[in-house]
C-alpha cells in the first residue's frame, strides 16, 4: 500500500498510502471519465477473472543488484509491456491480463519486486532498501538485462508508484503507463503532515510497522495479516484460498519482511535511505509531472485509501484518461478486473 498525506478528507474505509503533496492539488480539474464494467468490453477470449492459474514461463536473470524472478509471455519481438505488483501481492495479480496481452502480440514481463518470490539480492552486503527510487532502478536494470529499450509500464500499489517514478524520471524508457490510483510519488518530508483521526485509523498497519512489536507481529501472523489486507482492500472480491495461497508463497522470500518494514518506515522518515539515491529522491520530492501518455484507473469498491482523481489530474501533462471500473472492483484491479486492465494497456498504446 502507498502513503497518503492529504488536505482532502479520506473515506473512513479507505487506507491507501499516497504522497502528501499530490493531495495539494485537490482543486485541479477532473480528467476524462470513462466508467467501465469490470468484466465487459472489447478484449477477447481469456480475459475473464480466474481463467488462468499459471504463466507460460517463469525465468531468472541477473539485473543490477538482483537476480530477478519474472514471468514472460508473448512473442520475443513484440512490443514490451512490464507489469508491476505491490504489497501484499505478487505476479499472479497479472496472470489473466498477461495472457490477454500476449495473445494480442505483446512481450509481457511480470517481475517479482525485491523482497518477493524468487527475486533475490546478489550480495548479502546490499542494504535491504525499499525506497521508491531504488525499486524503480531495479526495473531499469531489468529492462537493460532483457534488452528492452522502451516499454509500456502498468501497475498498482507499489507497482503504480514505480510506474509513475519511471515515467517521471526516465520518460525515454516509457512508451506509456497504466497507473491504478493515479499519482503515487511521495517523499518522507511530504509525509510529515498529521492525518485526521479517521484517516490515521485507516493506516493502522503503517504505524504498526513503525515498531519492533509490529515487525514481530508481521512475522508471526504473516498470512493472517496479508489475507486481512486483501479482504479490507477489496471487500467485494470473494477470492478463494487457492488464489491467496498461490500468491502467499511469494512472501516466503527471506528479504520480504526487511523490504516491507523499510518501505513503510522510510516513507515516514523513520528509516534512512541510501545516499546514492539522494539526487533521484530530491527530484521526486518536487513531485515531477508525468509527460508520457497515461491511463489511470480506480475500482469502484476500493477499500484502500486513495485520492479523488481530481487531486492528481494536473500531475499528468500528456494524453490522459481516467477510468472508474465498476462492478464491485477493489484495490487489486488487475486481478479483479483483468479484462479492463488489459484493455487499458491496449488503449494507451494507441495514444
Amino acid at each position: 500500500m502507498n502513503n497518503l498525506n492529504t488536505s482532502v478528507e479520506i473515506d473512513r474505509n479507505r487506507r491507501r498510502f499516497l504522497g502528501a503533496a499530490a493531495m495539494t492539488v485537490a482543486a485541479a480539474p477532473f480528467g476524462l471519465f470513462a466508467p467501465a464494467n469490470a468484466e465487459s468490453g472489447t478484449v477477447g477470449r481469456g480475459a475473464g477473472r480466474g481463467t488462468h492459474t499459471s504463466f507460460a514461463s517463469l525465468k531468472q536473470v541477473d539485473a543490477g543488484l538482483l537476480n530477478v524472478g519474472y514471468a514472460e509471455d508473448g512473442p520475443a519481438d513484440g512490443p514490451a509491456v512490464i507489469l508491476l505488483h505491490g504489497w501484499p501481492y505478487d505476479i499472479y495479480s497479472f496472470v489473466d491480463a498477461t495472457a490477454v496481452l500476449a495473445a494480442s502480440g505483446y512481450r509481457v514481463i511480470v517481475p517479482y519486486l525485491r523482497g518477493y518470490g524468487t527475486t533475490s539480492f546478489l550480495s548479502k552486503a546490499t542494504f535491504r532498501n525499499a525506497q521508491q527510487s531504488a525499486v524503480a532502478t531495479d526495473i531499469l536494470a531489468l529492462m537493460d538485462a532483457l534488452k528492452i529499450q522502451k516499454a509500456i509500464i502498468g501497475g498498482f500499489d507499489w507497482g503504480a508508484r514505480t510506474a509513475d517514478v519511471l515515467a517521471a524520471l526516465w520518460p525515454e524508457r516509457c512508451k506509456a503507463i497504466v497507473s491504478v490510483s493515479g499519482y503515487l510519488i511521495s517523499s518522507p518530508a511530504g509525509n510529515q503532515m498529521p492525518l485526521p483521526p479517521r484517516a490515521a485509523l485507516a493506516f493502522w498497519y503503517q504505524y504498526y510497522f513503525a515498531t519492533e512489536v509490529g515487525r514481530a507481529g508481521y512475522v508471526k501472523y504473516l498470512d493472517e495479516f496479508n489475507k486481512l489486507v486483501w479482504q479490507t482492500a477489496s471487500p467485494k472480491w470473494n477470492f478463494d484460498d487457492a488464489t491467496y495461497d498461490r500468491t502467499a508463497t511469494a512472501f516466503n522470500n527471506p528479504d520480504h519482511v526487511d523490504i516491507v518494514m523499510h518501505d513503510y518506515r522510510w516513507r515516514l522518515g523513520l528509516a534512512d535511505g541510501e545516499r546514492k539515491y539522494d539526487d533521484l529522491e530530491k527530484r521526486l520530492a518536487a513531485l515531477p509531472v508525468v509527460t508520457v501518455p497515461t491511463i489511470t484507473m480506480e475500482g469502484d469498491s476500493n477499500g484502500a485509501a486513495h485520492p479523488d482523481s481530481a487531486a492528481y489530474r494536473n500531475k499528468f501533462s500528456g494524453k490522459y484518461e481516467y477510468r472508474l471500473i465498476t462492478g464491485g472492483i477493489g484495490h487489486n484491479v488487475p486481478q479483479e478486473a483483468p479484462q479492463a486492465f488489459a484493455q487499458a494497456v491496449l488503449d494507451v498504446d494507441k495514444y
